[in-house]
């Protein structure tokens, strides 16, 4: 690993569009050796680890959560998000702390958190240990306190009578009920450079890899057409939209949310739709999307957890078969914070919260699973993706089959995805490994007996 030489300078803050817009952080880190930029190659084999700084130690400061940067490298993230780390109104907010999505400042850090020396060290940590950090970008709304708000009302979507309204749903004109935040106004040009002045501070100064984007297509696309190319003027970055539309692939983004993929696995878990589901979405979605389109998979996340239930609430015993699947299946896994130490609670939003970092089933599972993805490029899920095959079964609206393959690599995964024992044939021969056990399996004319929701992984 290439070292990085940090020094603290002070900088004149940067031009803005304005005369009295307020200063940026001062303080930034001049690297003269860095982690490469990312590149779609690394995309091809990452997994991506979701930080709720606040939540994840009892300190929920940058510097508890960078102690474990170098134990996150060995379990094999290759991609930090980092969620919200900016200063939050206290103006309607909600509970005690606020939330992180009611931004303040663009440029500066949330003291609860620690300075920007601390942020600056565990980006320097991450980046030693080979490691990615991308920021989450609110660029829907601010808080109530954010500057613009006085100083550039224009800067927000305003009522009939002047006055700074929340966010609206634009099918029904009604408040989400966003009511901690204000709607920004992507009509006014002078907002728009702003904006991407502040999200290019991060990159130029403070030396990130990319944004993971709040409510992405809430933003017109052609801001994201316009933005992304300046910022990625500075540096090749890796953006993910929180959204599962088409349109933001061309606009620059990398990877979109597969959220029409935790939808089906919860109403699979659910019983409410069978096995064969799966393969009719994964069709669909190579019929509606280009090629190359790169998804993210998750079983949970920061809103998935706090508001929908824990992944035990909602999948049952079957966690552990669609943790995999998440892996198996073309695109890039997500690992939120506390979900490799089983977490088995709703994290508050609004409050100080902790997750118990103790390590128990689900570590060496996801460990395993980080490593099999990183070694075999038939799990490669980026732009170049391995290709997908679905295996015809005796039982296919119980049984889910499918072969991953690229460059002469084969990987297989069989689950039950019921909560009964089946009997079923797969259309596969052969010996395999079972990657998960170490066992040999010989798959051929013999009926597999599969408990509920048992999964394997075949490799050769």
């Amino acid at each position: 690993m290439k070292k990085i030489v940090l020094s603290l300078v002070m900088l004149a803050f940067l031009a803005s569009c304005n005369e009295n817009a307020k200063p940026k952080e001062t303080k930034t880190t001049e690297e003269t050796e860095v982690l490469a930029p990312i590149s779609d190659s690394v995309l091809e084999t990452a997994t991506i680890y979701e930080a709720n700084i606040r939540q994840y130690s009892e300190e929920g400061t940058f510097d508890a959560f960078t102690k474990d940067i170098p134990a996150l490298k060995e379990m094999g993230i290759d991609i930090i998000w980092v969620m919200p780390i900016y200063p939050i109104s206290s103006t309607k907010s909600k509970g005690s702390l606020g939330s992180y999505y009611a931004i303040t400042d663009y440029t500066k850090v949330n003291p609860e958190f620690g300075t920007l020396e601390d942020f600056q060290e565990l980006v320097k940590t991450a980046h030693d240990n080979g490691i990615y950090v991308i920021l989450d970008w609110v660029a829907n709304h601010t808080g109530w306190d954010h500057v613009w708000i006085t100083e550039h009302p224009d800067y927000y979507t305003q009522d009939k009578d002047g006055n700074i309204v929340d966010p609206l749903n634009p099918e029904t004109g009604e408040s989400w009920g966003w009511t901690d935040v204000a709607d920004l106004n992507y009509d006014n040009k002078a907002m728009r450079k702003e904006m991407t002045e502040d999200m290019a501070y991060w990159i130029k100064e403070q030396h990130i890899d990319g944004f993971r984007c709040d409510v992405a297509d809430n933003v017109p696309t052609d801001f994201w057409e316009e933005a992304i190319p300046a910022l990625r003027a500075e540096k090749d970055i890796f953006m993910l939209a929180e959204s599962a539309k088409a349109e933001l692939v061309p606009a620059g983004f990398d990877m979109l949310y597969n959220w029409p993929g935790l939808h089906t696995m919860n109403d699979i878990a659910k019983g409410e739709k069978t096995a064969d589901a799966w393969n009719a979405l994964k069709a669909e979605q190579d019929s509606t999307y280009a090629k190359g389109t790169m998804f993210m998979n998750f079983i949970t996340n920061h809103d998935e957890n706090s508001w929908n239930g824990t992944v035990f609430e909602r999948y049952g015993d079957g966690v552990e078969t669609f943790a995999a699947l998440e892996y198996m299946t073309p695109g890039m896994p997500l690992i939120y914070s506390g979900q490799e130490y089983d977490m088995n609670k709703a994290l508050l939003f609004f409050e100080k919260d902790t997750i118990n970092k103790t390590k128990g089933k689900f570590y060496p599972i996801y460990e395993k699973l980080n490593k099999l993805k990183a070694t075999h490029p038939a799990l490669n899920g980026g732009k170049n993706a391995a290709a997908y095959e679905v295996l015809p079964t005796t039982a296919d609206a119980k049984v889910l089959a499918f072969k991953r393959s690229k460059e002469g690599d084969e990987v297989y995964y069989i689950a039950n995805l019921t909560a009964a024992p089946v009997t079923a044939k797969v259309d596969l021969e052969g010996n395999f490994t079972e990657y998960m056990s170490g066992k040999p399996i010989q798959m051929g004319a013999t009926a597999l007996e599969l408990k509920p929701w048992q999964y394997m992984i075949l490799v050769k």
